[in-house]
């Protein structure tokens, strides 16, 4: 009934063309109307006739006004949790079709005709299907407006519209949360950064000929030339020395951004390039290259740096487009501009990495027409290939199909095994830099793997495991966090923490300087707290990508089900999963064992890697707690190494003190984990009976014998 009586009550709005309040003179439009909407509804943005008192310049300052309406403001710690339900593309289809909206299928969205502009003449054949769904998540984007949200926002702007007997609906419907004063000053001060940086940047044309060509050796792009530097855009920011490559609007042609490469030199002579964009990262959604891209274009090299677009499109006339994020992720708001593309040769790199990405991109693009680069020494990044003079347009024709086939034969595999080998580094996986240890045994952090890790209940494994994840997080790996004991808030603050290794509650005016780093490392929450449905969790998660039976009532069947879609999660979505498992309860002088994970042995057999936190609980001085590899599926190495807490900072990865040796074991893949613990403890005790080695005393004094008459030790 709630939801009829706001219909009426906006479509009335909708028809009333009431004067508009104004607005103060020193803020754009596009921010202004977010100051005089209606309580109604957050996301819906209607015309009102508003009372002569509501006139900001007359009677009330902006400020008091953002105040009053701040109540609207989109905040994680106050999110409404509504059932989950998962989106299908069936449920959209159905949807449109019951509204009577025509649309067709494509790649990764379906193309529909705009209800924000008005329909073309019936017979005229100019139906323009501007309108893009993304299929997995219902979020929508018109290329012609701009107009963006959620599958419910447009639920809701073709409600009003179809209630009204309206055949569109204003572009300017739609409307996010209210933006505090704050946030409109950083938005405004990030679009002059941009401007300030762009006027001040010089095209490579206005530059001497010696200062282009000591820019081009600092940069490697020496045989990208003028010309394509100029088609692109791209220019010379002196101040800073670096390279602004700009974000133009697809649409319009404006800018909205701007991104610079700069070059260091490190220690041991190395050097790297450092990425910084106007706005921040998370923001920063250009498809660099875009406005170059015709209609009839129907190839395109998607590639994961600037220079690489440009030394393709320069070798082979194809057209091509950069990723903002390079191999880190595609977000899905871009899917909609490689919608034209018949074919999409993906050339992100040329190490494993880039491979990896490119794999995990052609399932959100489409795999039928993804054709893939494999890296290696005769097909290294574009950049290079071009620097070494090989054949770009060859590289680009000998692509493989990213489509398989279910059963492959080792001809097929051949190439990838051979990769592996070369790239034994890059196929271990991530290297943690907070844990060398544990670096040691499980050589990395890799896709596709599971992990259980498990540890004495109060012990600090969700802080142990959210300084691994950081850790990572930090290194550009994307990490999405789902704690049913912990709320997001404290979880936040405790990486937090850890992040700055410091406590911030004895430093508050540094927390705005570690906040804003912190924001902008790619991690997510799950919003669920206790008990939660298994389905519900990995529908989450699968948004997250982009990419059941029955159960029984036996609660270790329920564990054994979780644990097998997990795991079937990590190999189909190519992610690493990790499962926190209270262990059984053990008495406080034993240590845990891979038996001790609560549940049947199915974890444990399903899991790749099993780690425990070990906890001496009688025990007080450093030294008392210990990391666990009890199982390491990549190459079977185990081993023990030793951990200290730092209370201040919540760290484990602070050095130990004095000389901790690592205990690593090579295991023999026959041997059971209960026979290594045995043979482990056993050498304990035949350790423990051997006689103290007496030590030698400086001086004339005898060592005496520390007997008594009956032979006792004292």
């Amino acid at each position: 009934m709630w939801r009829s009586r706001f219909l009426r009550g906006a479509g009335c709005l909708l028809q009333g063309k009431g004067c508009i309040p104004c607005k103060p003179s020193n803020l754009p439009p596009w921010r202004y109307l977010s100051f005089y909407q209606p309580c109604l509804h957050p996301v819906l943005q209607l015309s009102f006739r508003a009372p002569t008192w509501y006139c900001f310049e007359n009677h009330f300052r902006p400020a008091v006004a953002l105040y009053f309406f701040r109540t609207l403001r989109k905040d994680a710690k106050s999110i409404i949790d509504f059932p989950a339900q998962h989106l299908t593309v069936t449920d959209i289809k159905q949807y449109l079709r019951s509204k009577d909206i025509h649309f067709h299928d494509g790649y990764s969205c379906l193309h529909a005709p705009s209800i924000f502009m008005q329909p073309a003449p019936e017979g005229s054949g100019k139906e323009n299907y501007s309108l893009f769904i993304d299929k997995t998540t219902g979020q929508f984007l018109c290329k012609e407006t701009l107009v963006e949200g959620s599958w419910e926002d447009l639920q809701d702007c073709i409600e009003v519209m179809l209630n009204e007997s309206q055949t569109s609906i204003s572009p300017n419907v739609l409307l996010g949360f209210p933006e505090s004063m704050e946030e409109q000053e950083e938005r405004e001060m990030e679009m002059k950064e941009v401007q300030r940086i762009w006027s001040s940047s010089m095209p490579f044309s206005d530059l001497l000929d010696e200062e282009v060509q000591l820019i081009k050796t600092m940069f490697q792009i020496g045989k990208l030339t003028n010309a394509t530097l100029k088609k692109f855009g791209v220019r010379f920011f002196k101040p800073t020395k670096c390279l602004v490559f700009p974000w133009f609007s697809g649409r319009d042609s404006c800018l909205r951004g701007v991104k610079l490469l700069s070059a260091a030199m490190k220690a041991d002579g190395r050097v790297v390039y450092i990425e910084a964009t106007v706005p921040k990262i998370s923001s920063y959604h250009n498809l660099f290259g875009l406005p170059l891209i015709g209609r009839k274009d129907s190839e395109v090299v998607l590639t994961g740096r600037e220079v690489d677009s440009m030394a393709v499109n320069q070798a082979t006339g194809l057209p091509s487009l950069a990723l903002p994020r390079g191999v880190s992720c595609l977000p899905p708001i871009l899917l909609p501009y490689l919608e034209q593309f018949k074919k999409v040769t993906l050339w992100l790199g040329g190490d494993m990495r880039s491979w990896e990405a490119s794999k995990i991109f052609s399932r959100k693009l489409g795999l039928k027409r993804c054709s893939l680069i494999r890296p290696g020494d005769i097909q290294p990044c574009p950049s290079e290939a071009l620097a070494q003079g090989r054949n770009l347009a060859r590289i680009v024709k000998a692509s493989i199909p990213a489509a398989h086939k279910s059963i492959v034969s080792f001809k097929q595999l051949r190439e990838d095994v051979y990769g592996e080998l070369v790239n034994v580094e890059q196929v271990a996986g991530i290297q943690w830099s907070r844990f060398p240890e544990l670096n040691r045994i499980l050589k990395g952090h890799r896709k596709g793997e599971l992990t259980v890790f498990t540890g004495p209940t109060g012990s600090g494994k969700t802080t142990f495991i959210s300084e691994c994840a950081l850790d990572l997080c930090m290194q550009g790996v994307n990490t999405l966090w789902g704690s049913f004991e912990i709320n997001n808030v404290r979880l936040a603050k405790i990486m937090l923490t850890q992040f700055a290794k410091q406590r911030l509650e004895e430093k508050l005016d540094q927390y705005d300087v570690w906040a804003d780093k912190f924001e902008d490392l790619p991690l997510y929450f799950m919003t669920f707290h206790g008990q939660q449905n298994i389905k519900t969790v990995l529908d989450t998660m699968q948004h997250f990508m982009m990419g059941q039976e029955n159960l029984s009532v036996d609660k270790f069947a329920v564990q054994d089900h979780i644990i097998g879609a997990f795991r079937k999660f990590a190999t189909n979505s190519c992610c690493h999963v990790t499962l926190i498992i209270h262990p059984r309860k053990e008495e406080d002088d034993k240590e845990l064992q891979t038996a001790s994970i609560f549940g049947t042995a199915k974890a444990s057999q399903e899991a790749d890697n099993v780690l425990i936190l070990q906890e001496k609980k009688l025990v007080t001085c450093p030294g008392r707690r210990s990391l666990q590899v009890s199982k390491n599926r990549f190459d079977g190495d185990v081993g023990i190494f030793p951990l200290e807490f730092n209370k201040a900072s919540l760290t484990f990865s602070a050095p130990v003190k004095g000389k901790q040796k690592l205990r690593k074991v090579k295991v023999d893949k026959n041997i059971s984990t209960e026979e290594i613990e045995e043979t482990e403890l056993k050498e304990k005790r035949e350790k423990a009976l051997k006689p103290a080695k007496a030590k030698t005393v400086k001086g004339s004094a005898a060592l005496k014998d520390t007997t008594d008459g009956e032979g006792n030790n004292q």
